[in-house]
């Protein structure tokens, strides 16, 4: 079993109920529930304001919340984010947040900065940049320098350095050449299956994200209105016609969510 897997969790790794977020005064978030199994893909689409960066920030306690976030088996909302994120979840931001006047290994030893064994933290940058030959190759090299599908394998990479049990991913396709997408998903299915680390992905190109994932849910104005397995979704009319290009003539709809 990887080092990042964990022996006794419970089935269920990230359990949201009746959650609402807010913006100062304005709720943007009303009454979300969503699940996350331990080893699960979950894509989270929608149309730009839906809230779907919104959910990936409330879950890491960076906005204002209520309702119950549940982390294997414990309440963790109104935690301090980074005690969330010594918890195990891990937040890869849309614009990566590279610092980019570090070299790739500084900004690899920042990641990893909340685990003291530094001999751990060296073999955790070797065993992470196999999944990245790019950046092992630009080791020395300074951040803003790396091309933007480098620079997101970085802020992958460096999620990765926290040993996290759950990362959650916003866009990470955003403003990348299609070869360099199709990369960047192969790698993330690659460590879901090796490293047993649970996905979120908040991503526009919803065939891709279905593709990955093993089950979707749809926000609209910070509402799930429909979610189920990526095949229900894929076969799903609405979502075709919305969010896949095209309309199908055999599609169902999956279960819906109230509220």
């Amino acid at each position: 079993m990887s080092a990042l897997q964990q022996t006794a969790l419970p089935a269920t790794l990230l359990d949201v109920r009746g959650l609402r977020a807010y913006y100062g005064d304005a709720p943007a978030l009303h009454g979300v529930d969503m699940r996350i199994e331990v080893g699960g893909k979950v894509a989270l689409l929608g149309a730009n304001g839906a809230g779907k960066t919104t959910m990936l920030r409330a879950i890491c306690g960076l906005i204002r919340t209520q309702g119950e976030i549940a982390f294997a088996g414990q309440e963790i909302r109104g935690f301090a984010t980074e005690d969330i994120v010594r918890l195990g979840i891990a937040h890869v931001p849309e614009g990566r947040g590279t610092f980019a006047e570090l070299t790739v290994e500084e900004n690899l030893r920042l990641g990893g900065i909340i685990h003291s064994d530094k001999t751990r933290t060296r073999q955790d940058i070797d065993r992470f940049l196999r999944y990245f030959p790019r950046l092992k190759e630009r080791i020395r090299q300074q951040a803003g320098t790396l091309s933007g599908g480098e620079q997101q394998m970085l802020a992958i990479s460096r999620a990765l350095m926290l040993r996290p049990r759950l990362m959650l991913l916003d866009e990470p396709s955003f403003g990348l050449a299609p070869l360099m997408v199709l990369e960047i998903f192969h790698i993330l299915k690659r460590i879901n299956e090796e490293e047993g680390v649970s996905l979120l992905i908040v991503e526009q190109n919803a065939r891709l994200a279905l593709e990955l994932a093993d089950h979707g849910y749809l926000l609209e104005t910070g509402r799930i209105v429909l979610h189920g397995s990526s095949a229900e979704l894929k076969a799903n009319e609405e979502v075709q016609r919305a969010y896949l290009g095209y309309s199908g003539s055999k599609a169902r709809r999956p279960e819906s969510t109230p509220g």
